[in-house]
């Protein structure tokens, strides 16, 4: 009993000395892989060895930070969530300053065409700030550009002789300012600057002041008469000219000035130009009489004058076919028109408009000559003159005709016409800005 009861007691010693042994053996294998087990858990969990009851408990002291309680699964969301949260919540803060809400959107939301929605608007605000005199500036750049060139390359020399001035001549009457405009410019240079320095700023100043002092006389805004209703306006000119788009352009500009505005397709000979007026007239919300292509053209000036007369229009506008000065049959039908509308008004037309192309250079002086003797032009509206360097013809019209001029043209929208103003316009045509001529 004595000897079993030994044997029991010493066997259970031996299998605890056993265990403490395997205990301690294990214990080292527990602690040396621990950067291994970092960096498996990085990669992904792992697979428990048969002692892994025994090595979860201490495993979270011995992968975290001291005193941490995370296993290295649990830790691992929380190391990436960040990442591809973060350019996230800031995108929208930069696209949207002002967004009050607490949490950010989410990210499909948040896309390219969102980030540059903002961006036409900031691009569109510098052209509605421009002014016209910017507007004409660069409209009349081409002509500005040929003539400050120009006299660059004469005035190389210090003192002013009769060779740059002679050169200075010639430049000028290239450029379509006429002869007349030439002598008047080179004269004045010649009596204050001769034989003295003089510098290509001068000679623009000079060139300045004189466009000027020629066209001021002929500065006449339209002015629409109401004691005259309708105030009939008789547009004519050749094709290309810009006379129906003129139209329509002078339409809006009555309309938004709350006036009553009736428009006549006289052009009867291109069915263009009659769907052309139809828009116009429909921007402007003023109505449009209108026929077939090739019906008589005084007949529907003849309607659009009652039409006009029984509606209490304030301004009815008469488009007519673009007509070449020297076919004499069409210019004898312009004067048909002209004479059906004194039927109903005799003092009517009241303004007759010659639209004239800036393009077309010393032509458009045969072309005021001709509608003139036919029609008898009142005044001038200029366009295109943002398309050619021949802008000085505007001052070879003034000093051979002396006709009025309402308006200029330098582009396509409806600002683009403005009423004409000779200081503005001698400062672009010579290059002069700020101080007035």
């Amino acid at each position: 009993m004595a000897n079993k009861f030994l044997s029991t007691l010493f066997g259970k010693r031996k299998n605890q000395k056993a265990e403490a042994s395997a205990l301690e053996q294990a214990e080292p294998e527990r602690g040396e892989p621990e950067s291994g087990e970092a960096e498996q858990a990085e990669a992904g969990p792992s697979t428990p060895d048969q002692g892994g009851k025994v090595r979860a408990e201490p495993a979270p002291g011995s992968v975290g930070a001291a005193g941490t309680q995370a296993t290295p699964e649990a830790c691992e969301p929380e190391q990436q969530e960040p990442k591809p949260t973060e350019p996230e919540v800031a995108a929208p803060e930069v696209a949207a300053p002002g967004d009050a809400r607490p949490q950010a959107p989410s990210p499909a939301t948040i896309t390219p065409a969102d980030a540059a929605t903002p961006a036409p608007e900031s691009e569109s605000e510098p052209e509605k700030k421009r002014g016209w005199f910017s507007r004409l500036r660069d409209g009349l750049s081409k002509s500005s550009n040929r003539l400050s060139e120009g006299v660059a390359a004469i005035f190389t020399k210090r003192k002013l002789d009769d060779e740059m001035l002679e050169d200075l001549h010639d430049l000028l009457i290239t450029a379509d300012l006429g002869v007349p405009a030439a002598t008047r410019i080179t004269d004045a240079l010649a009596r204050d600057k001769f034989d003295k320095d003089i510098a290509g700023d001068e000679v623009r100043a000079a060139l300045a002041a004189e466009v000027a002092a020629t066209l001021k006389p002929l500065e006449a805004p339209l002015d629409i008469d109401g004691a005259k209703r309708p105030h009939i306006l008789l547009m004519v000119g050749v094709n290309g000219a810009g006379k129906t788009t003129t139209i329509g352009k002078l339409a809006r500009k009555f309309a938004d000035d709350g006036l009553k505005v009736v428009l006549a397709a006289g052009d009867t000979f291109r069915a263009a130009a009659i769907e052309q007026l139809q828009v116009w007239g429909e921007r402007a919300g003023a109505p449009v009489v209108a026929r077939a292509v090739g019906a008589d053209a005084a007949g529907l000036a003849f309607d659009a004058v009652k039409q006009a007369q029984e509606t209490g229009a304030d301004v009815l506008m008469i488009d007519t076919a673009g007509r070449l000065q020297n076919k004499r049959e069409l210019m004898d039908e312009l004067a048909k028109i002209v004479r059906v509308i004194k039927k109903l008004d005799e003092s009517a037309p009241h303004d007759v408009i010659l639209t004239l192309d800036a393009t077309v250079g010393q032509n458009a002086l045969s072309q005021a000559e001709a509608f003139t003797d036919i029609a008898g032009v009142t005044g001038l509206v200029m366009t295109k003159l943002d398309g050619t360097a021949r802008g000085g013809v505007l001052v070879a019209l003034a000093d051979k005709f002396a006709l009025p001029i309402h308006y200029i043209g330098v582009g396509e929208s409806v600002d683009d016409l403005q009423s004409f103003n000779a200081d503005e316009f001698a400062r672009a045509l010579a290059g002069v800005d700020g101080v007035k001529p």
